[in-house]
């Protein structure tokens, strides 16, 4: 008998999986979402037979009989969507079908003119008459708001008669946790529904609510006729009899209120702080407009985005942008940081940079706690009301994280670059015992080791394996595809330090102050006060020169990053991704080595041989920078960091281009994620295939990338940047 299939199998039961994302609909208003189907349906499709087959163990072959596979046959299956309406990190209603004269209609259209509003078109033909023409339509408008959704139908006609026509609408609520859902699991609690009058019998009432845990969910919909299923507590089912008079139409409405008492994270009050360019896509500073009109749409689409995604924790009013739907709606340090440091070439971008500055400042470290990974002076990871468990993933975040190893010199450089692009003075000068404490934090914790350089490692047992913005766990490869082991001392976060010790420098020198100068006595007398002012003087000049020293220091350990060719190789010499626990460079070849691109680590050399390697065919896909280079054996197109190409990632390189001075390279890229942008309809997603722009004609779509991104939408501006200089 052959061995052939030994070591696999192939199931015929799904396992869960995360749902995908990209052929859903969305329209948001942090902290608040609803997924749907292009024509609105909310909820799983009708259940099919699965026909995946997974590679497993031999045990499970299909048996052959003849020529037929003898299987045994599996119940039907309905995937678990993406869909529903959420409200931070719950799913209140997973639910949503629409029947008009006892039919769904035909889709004919979806379209979105803001990022909060979603509305699709349908045809009635079963009330048609005749002829080819379809003469009955239905419009319904979905409006998110951040505290829940409003909807509008619309049925129009152009008959010359009444229509009498019943209108079903069925609701499914549900109060499953964010985390199950990504794992393609159920919430294991289902939600109990209660009608305005207190029962759970059919009734007729104008209101239903449901919740848990401080979450409210509560449904109105005015002359509508509201029961239960008798059969599924959750379900609610909304009717209405209605008459589309001749050549008319009629409209209905119905509204979702939500509220959490849980929550983390509310809606900004703030009016939006930044504004688009030019319709030209010029500025004040701009030396020519840009004629390509998928620049302004892009730009159109992705500041709508990026308005819809601001946010402040509660019981601050320090905006932020939230890192992006579906998954993490809500304050993440990294994200943040590089959202905002790209929107700063915007009017009205010093704005958003300064408000994130504070609100990270408001939750920086002040103890030793290994569970969260929180220490004195580092800036956190993410924020979420409740733990975060993912099971499948060993991960079991707090609700407050700090496991980020680049969130805090980004901190500082971000700081640096809002006081440069016009920050006022009082508002940094404020901020200088943080800054001091966040410089710290790299030499006295980043550095755990001593060897002038930032590592990182998990000490929790579940938290991230991966610290960097790369935190996958198979992210840090060797050439040969062997994963490194830690403690992982990222080439890109090298970079970030160094430019944030260099600029803090400047900072304190501009600004600052002494550690504790301003505190002597009141009575002291001039001389007193004379010395104690030479004194401070002296000890901030110290200051400023023992974190210009450590850069120094930073800058020659670096050396140890930079390889030789290796075989196929798009550059040599070029910087590893990391030094692993051992101090050996991991000789991939990745995206991360542009991100060392105008921090003033690098050499004049150097820069040429990083330029030289973003821009070559094994990393610039066409589409963007790939994640890692396809000359490796790690490679994968649809790798999460192993091969995808990030929006984000290609912005940071392109904008460190920019600040060499390369600008044909930069432009390259820039060209290269704008026809991608042009592929997604201008929302560009968390990121997409690295598969090379010269075989395809578009994009090829990671299907469980998140969008909108705040990153990846702020990538809009840096490319404009790109085009306009």
């Amino acid at each position: 008998m052959s061995n052939r299939f030994k070591g696999e199998r192939i199931m015929q039961h799904p396992i869960p999986r995360q749902p995908f994302l990209h052929d859903a609909a969305i329209a948001l208003r942090a902290p608040a979402q609803a997924w749907s189907r292009p024509d609105g349906t909310i909820g799983s499709p009708e259940p099919v037979q699965d026909r995946a087959a997974i590679l497993a163990s031999p045990h499970d072959i299909p048996r052959r009989t003849g020529d037929r596979a003898a299987t045994t046959a599996e119940p039907p299956t309905a995937p678990v969507v993406i869909d529903g309406l959420y409200l931070g990190d719950t799913r209140v209603l997973d639910g949503w079908r629409l029947r008009i004269a006892g039919a769904p209609g035909e889709h004919i259209a979806t379209a979105q003119h803001a990022a909060t509003e979603l509305r699709v078109v349908r045809l009635h033909r079963e009330l048609d008459g005749p002829g080819a023409d379809p003469d009955v339509r239905s419009e319904l408008t979905r409006t998110v708001r951040a505290d829940g959704v409003d909807e509008t139908l619309v049925i129009r006609s152009r008959r010359d008669r009444e229509l009498r026509v019943p209108v079903e609408l069925r609701l499914h609520a549900d109060l499953s946790p964010m985390s199950a859902v990504k794992e393609g699991r159920r919430g294991d609690a289902p939600a109990r529904v209660e009608l305005a009058d207190g029962t759970r019998a059919d009734a007729g009432a104008g209101v239903a609510s449901w919740g848990r845990d401080g979450l409210t969910a509560r449904l109105r919909a005015a002359d509508a006729d509201v029961r239960l299923d008798a059969d599924d507590p959750a379900a609610i089912l909304l009717g209405w009899e209605v008459v589309v008079p001749p050549r008319g139409e009629v409209a209905l409405s119905w509204s979702l209120d939500l509220h959490d008492e849980r929550a983390v994270v509310d809606a900004s009050p703030h009016p939006t702080p930044w504004s688009a360019p030019g319709g030209d896509g010029s500025d004040a500073d701009s030396t020519a407009p840009i004629s390509d009109d998928r620049v302004h749409r892009w730009l159109d689409r992705a500041l709508a985005d990026l308005d819809a995604l601001r946010l402040v924790r509660r019981g601050s009013d320090a905006e932020f942008l939230a890192a992006g739907a579906p998954w993490f709606l809500t304050m993440f340090g990294r994200d943040a940081l590089w959202a905002a440091r790209l929107l700063l070439p915007l009017d009205g971008g010093v704005a958003i940079a300064a408000s994130t500055v504070r609100a990270l400042a408001e939750l920086q470290g002040r103890e030793r706690v290994a569970e969260t990974a929180e220490q004195p002076g580092k800036i956190m990871h993410e924020l979420r009301s409740a733990t975060l468990s993912l099971p499948t993933e060993n991960l079991e975040l707090p609700p407050l994280y700090y496991g980020t190893v680049d969130a805090t010199p980004l901190w500082i450089c971000l700081l640096h670059d809002a006081w440069r692009a016009g920050l006022p003075e009082a508002e940094v000068r404020a901020l200088l015992p943080q800054l001091r404490a966040a410089l710290a934090w790299m030499r006295d914790f980043g550095d755990s080791d001593g060897d002038g350089l930032l590592e990182y490692v998990d000490q929790s047992g579940r938290g991230l394996a991966n610290q960097g913005w790369k935190d996958s766990g198979d992210s840090v490869q060797w050439r040969d595809g062997r994963l490194a082991e830690g403690p992982i001392a990222l080439v890109e976060v090298q970079g970030y330090a160094y430019e944030a010790a260099t600029h803090g420098a400047d900072l304190l020198e501009a600004l600052g102050a002494a550690p504790g100068a301003g505190r002597t006595g009141l009575d002291a007398g001039a001389d007193a006060t004379d010395a104690g002012a030479t004194d401070a003087a002296a000890a901030l000049a110290d200051e400023v020169a023992s974190w210009r020293a450590w850069a120094e220091r930073l800058r020659a350990a670096s050396r140890a990053f930079w390889v030789g060719a290796a075989a196929g190789a798009a550059s040599a010499p070029y910087p590893a991704i990391a030094l692993d626990a051992h101090k050996r460079p991991v000789d991939s070849l990745t995206s991360n080595i542009g991100h060392l691109l105008g921090t003033g680590l690098l050499d004049t050399a150097q820069v040429d041989h990083v330029a030289r390697a973003v821009t070559s065919p094994a990393l610039d896909s066409g589409y963007g920078l790939r994640t890692m280079s396809s000359d490796d054996a790690g490679f994968w197109p649809l790798s999460y960091h192993g091969g995808s190409v990030w929006a984000h990632d290609t912005a940071v390189v392109i904008r460190g281009l920019l600040l060499e001075g390369r600008r044909a390279e930069a432009r390259q890229l820039a060209e290269g994620l704008l026809a991608a942008a042009a592929g997604f309809g201008y929302r560009m997603p968390e990121l997409h295939g690295g598969d090379p722009a010269a075989d395809i004609p578009s994009p090829v779509p990671y299907p469980a990338a998140c969008r909108p991104q705040s990153w990846s939408a702020a990538a809009a501006v840096t490319v404009w940047s790109a085009l306009r200089a």
